[in-house]
Formats: C-alpha cells, sequence, structure tokens
C-alpha cells in the first residue's frame, strides 16, 4: 500500500469514528488540525500567564537547589551569586521560566488536543495501547524530572567547586534556568526507558530472549549515554542517571517476558 493509500485509509477511519455514514475531506482534517492546535496554544497562552502572575514562588522553587548549596561553597571559600545581566535580563529570565511553566501547567489540555485529534483513526486495539501508553508515560516524565531537580544541588556542588579560593562565581539567570532545565529534561527522557522497549515489543520488533541476550550491550549502552547526557562529568552524577535507567530496563525485561508467557499460554487456550 503506498502513503498516500494508507494516509486516505487513516482519513477513512477517523470518519467512520467520528461521523459514521459521512466522509471528511482532507480539507475537514486540515480545519480540525487547526481547530485543535488553537485550542492547545489557547491553553499554553493562559498557563504562561498564571505562570507569570504566580512568578515568585515559582522562582523560589526552581532557585531552591542553587540556594541550598550556596552555604556548602561558602564553607569552601568559593563566593556565588545569580545574577542578571544587561537591561532586560530579569525581564527575559521571567519571560522564559513563565512560559516553560506555562507549556506546563497547559500540559493536561495540549495533550487532550493531541489524543483527540488520533484517537479516531486507530483500531480498538490500538487506543487501548496508545492509552496505556499515554497513562505510563506521563508519570515516568514526571518522576524522572523530579529526580533530576533533586540531583540538582549535587551537580552545582561539583561543578562551582572547581572555582579557586578567593574567586567569585557568578552564575547568570539565563546559564541557570538552561542548566537546570536540561538536568530534568534529561532524567524525564531516560525514564521513558520501559516504555520505549514494551513499544517495541508491541510492535514485534524486539522479543525476550532478544532483550536478555543483549543486557550488557544495553547496560553498557546506558552508561555511555550517563556520561554524554549528564552536564556534569562526576561519576556520582553519571551513575545517579544510569542505575535508575538499568533498574526500568530490568523492569521493561519482566514486562516483555510476562507479555510473552500470557501471549503463549492464550495460544494454547485456543488449541
Amino acid at each position: 500500500m503506498s502513503a498516500v493509500d494508507t494516509l486516505r485509509a487513516t482519513f477513512r477511519r477517523r470518519s467512520a469514528t467520528e461521523q459514521p455514514g459521512a466522509a471528511m475531506t482532507f480539507t475537514d482534517h486540515l480545519r480540525e488540525l487547526r481547530r485543535r492546535s488553537v485550542r492547545a496554544v489557547i491553553a499554553m497562552a493562559l498557563g504562561t500567564v498564571v505562570a507569570w502572575l504566580a512568578y515568585e514562588p515559582i522562582f523560589t522553587w526552581l532557585v531552591a537547589p542553587y540556594s541550598d548549596v550556596k552555604p556548602v561553597l561558602a564553607a569552601q571559600g568559593i563566593d556565588t551569586s545569580l545574577v542578571f545581566t544587561g537591561i532586560g535580563g530579569a525581564f527575559q529570565f521571567q519571560l522564559k521560566v513563565s512560559l516553560v511553566a506555562g507549556f506546563v501547567l497547559a500540559s493536561p489540555w495540549w495533550i487532550w488536543q493531541v489524543w483527540a485529534y488520533v484517537v479516531p483513526a486507530l483500531h480498538h486495539g490500538e487506543k487501548r495501547a496508545a492509552l496505556k501508553l499515554s497513562v505510563i508515560c506521563a508519570p515516568l516524565f514526571l518522576g524522572g524530572a523530579w529526580f533530576g531537580y533533586l540531583l540538582l544541588p549535587r551537580a552545582i556542588e561539583f561543578l562551582v567547586g572547581f572555582v579557586p579560593q578567593n574567586a567569585e562565581s557568578l552564575l547568570t539567570g539565563a546559564d541557570y534556568l538552561d542548566f537546570s532545565l536540561r538536568i530534568m529534561l534529561v532524567f524525564a527522557v531516560a525514564a521513558q526507558l520501559p516504555v520505549v522497549i514494551v513499544m517495541l515489543h508491541q510492535l514485534g520488533l524486539i522479543t525476550a530472549p532478544q532483550l536478555v541476550h543483549a543486557r550488557p550491550w544495553i547496560i553498557t549502552g546506558i552508561f555511555a549515554f550517563s556520561g554524554i547526557a549528564t552536564p556534569t562529568v562526576d561519576p556520582v552524577t553519571m551513575a545517579m542517571l544510569a542505575m535508575p535507567m538499568v533498574v526500568l530496563y530490568g523492569v521493561a525485561e519482566v514486562i516483555v517476558r510476562v507479555r510473552e508467557r500470557r501471549g503463549a499460554v492464550a495460544t494454547d487456550a485456543t488449541l
């Protein structure tokens, strides 16, 4: 089947689900996509406004890891400060923080818009699988981001600790925001490992024996990824990222084994 035929079949499936007996044209789908995109953008804009109004507590939460590590660095003879350079530095920082927070606050709504647009094009079994993955992805993503946030003081202490004594470290707001978001994003993405493995198994691309055989190579790749992805180069932070990923890989391996065992039992029952 060509790509065009696949696209037409998808539209027919959406039409049969959303409007039984009626066919939606390509233009109708573009209109629906635009309508849901506008809704998602409006939700993000409203979330940004709310985050702008609640900037003070958000700022306090964001810089808490930095504030916690300052006394430790001061005891080592290192004076460090969070500064805003330029006339508009503080404004740009508040705007970026509000945009990111607004994106997160509006995530339930814009994710629902994506879901509502895609689901009608799926079969019943595909809907169930997609719903399960969506339910699992969100907690793992948030949990990974929170774990990265908890490790921020350790990462800041390690990197700023290289500043010589009697020297002052000035960290701009933009650099701190980029660094903290990168740490949290790396851990959030890494937490999706079991979802990726289960999804590949769902598509029939991997099996449990293949996972067992590839385990040493996967673990090696996890540690290599941890060394490259973490902004710091200390082994502690790398291990704090790698070890949970290894555990999550083991969990995914167990899930795949259980799924294959259930499938084998179901097959034997039908014979």
